[in-house]
């Protein structure tokens, strides 16, 4: 009797959204055959202007929300995909993603400045947050889930359809090319649901930090580590987590993790105490999670410089990584022609120190002898380079 009276009452919740639905349906049909939109106007200026006249004719009890909508979706509709994004519409689809990514870690952490350092600032003890991860299409998915490619192939169809068609026909193969778009993503979720994490963990402690360096014939090195110095980019990850990061790999000796923020530290120290005492600075401040305005006097107090909080910012995410993975390069090479294989060697006709030859330390000359010029390339920019 108990699982009868289940049934009958998901029976009826059924029946009750069905019916709901197919009252908004109707009420939609109603309100455009009433509104009497026309279709051929095909600049959303004109759709406008026509929707302003209609609004100030209509009773203001008619102006209903779904009334309201479908005079927008007039308008929306007319322009392109790209010009919606830069005008930033807020259709119902796109709506569905702004919120999930504002509500993210991913979201979060792209919007503050300190990136994941910002959200532990923010929060208590409770860091169990939930990721949504991005779902895509894959060609996999095509050719293993039934029907999605059938799906796929009818989308090609209205899409086509729809941008030979005009007026009404268009409005509504738009409307229908949204909910198909929809329905394989659906389709996805139900045969290759995606994994949502909770109660992540966020330490890299246990993860190999090993990697495989090659040089190529530029005399550039890479690496296939899953973090290097090498990249502007993920030096500027390991600063805006510094805090955290450091704090992961604090005491553990038999940790890749904390070998590699040692070297980050001695990496840092290297390259900015010294030359870029400004820059040098601006990192500390940063990892101690001042905010920009504090950092801008505090800089013009100890160094009488005082730049934009926008330039600080740039400084933080471009120029000082770009300057600490290029020392990180020139380390490596230097060791790399010292330790391991025979390299040539110059000395600088200006400063009188014996640099690597490389593109690295000396600019290409292919008049010279050993094709580079005599003049290392720090005092060939010694004008230009700034040195706070």
């Amino acid at each position: 009797m108990a699982e009868l009276e289940t049934d009958l009452l998901f029976n009826r919740e059924d029946i009750e959204d069905n019916t709901e639905q197919n009252n908004e349906a109707i009420e939609e049909q109603l309100i455009q055959e009433e509104i009497k939109l026309d279709y051929t106007l095909e600049t959303p200026e004109e759709r406008n202007e026509l929707v302003k006249k209609i609004i100030e004719q209509t009773p203001p009890e008619r102006l209903t929300n779904k009334y309201l909508e479908i005079l927008s979706n007039y308008i929306v509709f007319a322009m392109d995909k790209e010009e919606r994004k830069q005008k930033k519409i807020l259709t119902d689809n796109r709506m569905v993603t702004v919120n999930k990514r504002e509500t993210s870690f991913e979201g979060l952490s792209g919007k503050l400045e300190n990136g994941e350092d910002g959200i532990y600032n923010m929060i208590a003890n409770d860091k169990n947050i939930i990721f949504t991860p991005k779902i895509s299409i894959t060609p996999e998915d095509v050719a293993t889930i039934p029907g999605l490619k059938d799906l796929r192939d009818a989308i090609t169809v209205v899409e086509a359809e729809c941008k030979a068609a005009t007026g009404k026909r268009k409005y509504l193969l738009k409307k229908q090319l949204i909910e198909m778009r929809q329905d394989q993503y659906v389709m996805k979720n139900a045969y290759h649901p995606p994994m949502y994490f909770s109660h992540g963990v966020k330490s890299f402690t246990s993860v190999s930090l090993s990697e495989h360096i090659t040089i190529d014939e530029n005399g550039v090195p890479h690496s296939d580590g899953l973090v290097t110095f090498f990249d502007p980019k993920h030096i500027s990850a390991l600063l805006c987590n510094y805090s955290k990061l450091k704090e992961d790999a604090w005491g553990k000796f038999w940790t890749d993790s904390y070998y590699l923020m040692e070297d980050l530290d001695e990496l840092i120290e290297r390259t900015l105490k010294d030359d870029y005492p400004y820059y040098y600075d601006l990192l500390i401040y940063k990892i101690d999670g001042k905010q920009n305005t504090e950092i801008q006097e505090l800089l013009y107090e100890k160094h009488g410089i005082k730049y934009s909080v926008e330039y600080l910012s740039s400084l933080w995410r471009n120029k000082i990584p770009k300057l600490l993975a290029e020392q990180a390069q020139e380390d490596y090479l230097v060791w790399y022609y010292t330790t391991q294989e025979h390299g040539k060697w110059k000395r600088c006709s200006k400063c009188g120190q014996v640099k690597l030859a490389h593109n690295r330390f000396f600019s290409k000359n292919k008049t010279s002898k050993d094709g580079f010029y005599s003049i290392c390339k720090d005092c060939r920019n010694h004008k230009t380079k700034e040195k706070n």
